[in-house]
């Protein structure tokens, strides 16, 4: 009975695993190789599994109670030792080598990818693209504040034409290259959109990156991965690639840090005038 119970769970396994609807999920980057990588490692541990539980089944099979047989009593085996050592070396091989190919590539965008910054914070999504003159200006969490939520140096001009976008949804160009600028001002997060096979942290004091290519228009949910309180479930957000004439509609509608300071000091002006 429980040699079938075995069978059962292999081939259930089996069969699951090529029948999974994740399978089918849409890709929405260039990242095949992630796919490929994910892919290896269940074909070289699937194997393993399924080779372990048939062994299992022999076993129990050749090797079940008889009256007349006596167990026989080998605490070492050197040789099948060293065979499952060189064999256990190469499966980790296998699995490490793609996987650091691919990361080489995840790490090293090309010269056209457009830096976009990722500031995740308790619990949400904030967001900072370049203005015209495509590049993104400095920050200091030191200028943090609440008329400078992303701290950024008002004294670089480079930062006064950046587009601030806190809270909001983070649209994309389709087909265009983008290097993601992480950062957090807290705790530890992790920024993941499931469809483009990207995640990484956002470590407090750093920032880490990664690129990608968005290859279909349509919008995708963020996800943090990385638990980071009472409010992690709710720390979401969305990913809405356009095409380019939706994609320039909606960056006209948006605001850049100079319009935010300018805001900022009206406001304050108002209140100082009426008390």
């Amino acid at each position: 009975m429980i040699a079938f119970l075995l069978l059962f769970v292999v081939l259930g396994s089996v069969i699951f695993h090529l029948l999974s609807p994740w399978w089918w999920t849409p890709i929405a980057s260039n990242w095949g190789g992630i796919d490929a990588t994910v892919q290896l490692t269940f074909l070289l541990t699937g194997t393993v599994f399924v080779l372990v539980l048939l062994f299992m089944i022999y076993c129990i099979v050749k090797y079940r109670y008889r009256e007349d047989r006596r167990g026989e009593y080998q605490p070492e085996d050197k040789k099948l030792e060293m065979r499952l050592t060189v064999l256990t070396t190469i499966g980790v091989i296998a699995l490490l080598a793609p996987g650091l190919m691919v990361w080489n590539d995840y790490v090293n965008p090309p010269e056209d990818a457009i830096p976009i910054e990722v500031m995740g914070q308790q619990w949400s999504w904030s967001f900072r693209l370049t203005g015209e003159d495509g590049i993104l200006g400095t920050t200091d969490a030191r200028n943090i504040s609440p008329e400078n939520p992303f701290g950024l140096n008002p004294k670089d001009p480079n930062g006064q034409d950046d587009i601030l976008l806190e809270g909001d949804d983070l649209h994309l160009l389709v087909d265009k290259p983008v290097k993601v600028l992480l950062r957090s001002i807290d705790v530890l997060h992790d920024f993941y959109v499931p469809q483009f096979r990207a995640k990484m942290d956002l470590v407090p004091g750093m920032i880490t990156y990664y690129w990608f290519t968005p290859t279909r228009e349509g919008e995708f949910e963020i996800l943090c991965a990385e638990l980071c309180g009472v409010g992690h479930h709710v720390m979401r957000g969305l990913v809405v690639v356009d095409n380019e004439s939706s994609y320039q509609e909606w960056i006209s509608e948006q605001s850049t840090f100079k319009e935010f300071q300018n805001a900022a000091k009206s406001d304050s002006n108002d209140v100082y005038v009426k008390n």
